[in-house]
């Protein structure tokens, strides 16, 4: 059977992008090589029977956010978002604890003689977020003349360690180190205070929610709205050569560049980069744990259970040098964590009375350090008594996750380091970040504009692109 479009991966990006051509009344089938789709939004008992974990992403700004999502019926096909009564709490070594709130008064009263700065600077964001929005998550270089708004978005190039600067107070420096690290990169690199401010706001404006039962469940409302519309999906399919597929007028990978270049027959030879890929790089991976509780984490301050996601390892300074020496390929001494407690407020997680916890760490790519005893030390620091909770645990390194999916390179999971050509052209040369030099094949991927991040609008703007080409015939 022929069919108008063939997508290949069935992440967010992959699922927005089907979703797109088959409303648009496109016949379109998605290709999915694992057993389930979701790709980043997987949700598995990998611990015990009856503890459910995301196998990646778990927390969902930019999910919650997505204008794409956003107009769709989700709730319809089961979707549910739960908002813990803080978004993030971030513990410091001299016992007090930074949280993130819903509200903006309630975040900065607990920032001491910055709250009036952390204010001014959300207030701005908020003033300007419709039209910066536009931007951040709308397709490059489609944008209309807008001084303001545009001012606003050259500031989020600015690095996180001159962002810092506004502040005093060692509160409000890691708060927004936290949110900067997750760009795993230096503090000292552009964008990294850019990315920690909208991921604040985001905070604000959207929550970090949670997916009630787990991340799949959004990955199967997406799949059910793409059925609905008249798509059709196949599991267990890899594709290893375009050869594989049914004749398709056009085909949109939701790959990475590499694998892609797998696909089109091009593989990396001697060392060499295909011209496809000029500009493109991975960064880091992680280190990434699930465990399987007897109870809750019990913290030294009760305030972290009201928390979604927690980041621990210290304040600006100490998470600004872990950062730099995983990008120099070091393991730090005192690794920077990202944990979600989500079965605290989703009942479904686990059996009654016990609870699971979520977390990884930044690593050098492809390490094959176990870095569970690290990451459990720096757990037990906010949390005496935590190893006695702790029923089962599962682990995968940096070295592993290509093993999971080819897609994390070095379990690189954000699909490329960030940077300028990343956010704005994508990783191949020519008229469109989503167009690839192959006629008809287009990269859906978070390897394209916006970038990372459970959104779909990569996906959805590349299949804006594809559509473009199926219409001219």
């Amino acid at each position: 059977m022929a069919y108008d479009a063939v997508v290949i991966g069935a992440g967010p990006n992959g699922l927005a992008a089907a979703i797109v051509l088959a409303q648009a009344g496109c016949s379109t089938l998605l290709l999915e090589a694992a057993e389930t789709i979701g790709g980043g939004c997987r949700t598995a008992e990998i611990t015990l029977a009856g503890f459910r974990h995301d196998v990646c992403s778990t927390a969902h700004p930019l999910g919650r956010g997505s204008p794409f999502f956003r107009r769709l019926p989700l709730a319809r096909y089961g979707l549910r978002w739960i908002h813990p009564p803080a978004a993030l709490a971030h513990p410091l070594d001299d016992g007090e604890v930074v949280l993130l709130r819903r509200g903006v008064e309630e975040t900065a009263s607990g920032l001491g003689v910055d709250a009036r700065t952390y204010r001014k600077q959300v207030d701005a964001f908020n003033r300007l977020w419709p039209r910066l929005e536009s931007r951040l998550l709308g397709h490059p270089f489609r944008w209309r003349l807008d001084p303001g708004a545009d001012l606003k978005l050259a500031s989020l190039a600015r690095p996180a360690s001159w962002e810092a600067r506004r502040f005093r107070s060692q509160a409000a420096r890691s708060l927004l180190a936290g949110a900067a690290a997750h760009t795993v990169m230096p503090l000292d690199k552009p964008f990294t205070g850019g990315v920690g401010w909208l991921l604040l706001v985001a905070a604000h404006r959207y929550g970090w929610p949670f997916v009630e039962g787990g991340s799949q469940a959004l990955a199967d409302a997406l799949a059910a709205c793409f059925l609905e519309a008249g798509g059709e999906i196949e599991t267990r399919r890899r594709v290893t050569d375009l050869a594989d597929l049914p004749p398709a007028r056009v085909v949109l990978a939701d790959v990475v560049p590499s694998a892609l270049e797998a696909i089109l027959g091009r593989e990396e030879r001697h060392g060499r980069k295909t011209r496809g890929r000029r500009g493109f790089r991975h960064g880091p991976g992680v280190f990434k744990l699930d465990w399987a509780l007897s109870e809750p984490v019990p913290w030294k301050d009760a305030r972290m259970a009201t928390a979604g996601v927690l980041h621990l390892g210290g304040d600006f300074d100490q998470i600004a040098a872990t950062e730099r020496m995983v990008w120099a390929g070091e393991i730090p001494e005192r690794p920077f964590i990202v944990a979600a407690q989500p079965s605290l407020f989703d009942r479904s997680r686990s059996p009654a009375g016990m609870h699971t916890l979520w977390a990884y760490t930044h690593v050098p790519s492809a390490s094959a350090v176990d870095m569970r005893a690290m990451v459990e030390q720096e757990i037990e620091r906010h949390a005496p008594g935590f190893g006695d909770t702790v029923v089962a645990c599962h682990t995968i390194s940096a070295s592993q996750w290509e093993d999971y999916n080819p897609n994390y390179v070095g379990g690189d999971i954000g699909g490329g380091v960030l940077g300028v050509r990343r956010l704005l052209r994508g990783p191949y040369p020519g008229w469109s970040p989503y167009a690839t030099d192959t006629d008809g094949v287009y990269l859906c991927s978070s390897s394209t504009p916006p970038g990372g991040g459970v959104h779909g609008m990569c996906g959805y703007h590349a299949a804006q692109v594809a559509l473009r080409k199926i219409n001219a015939g």
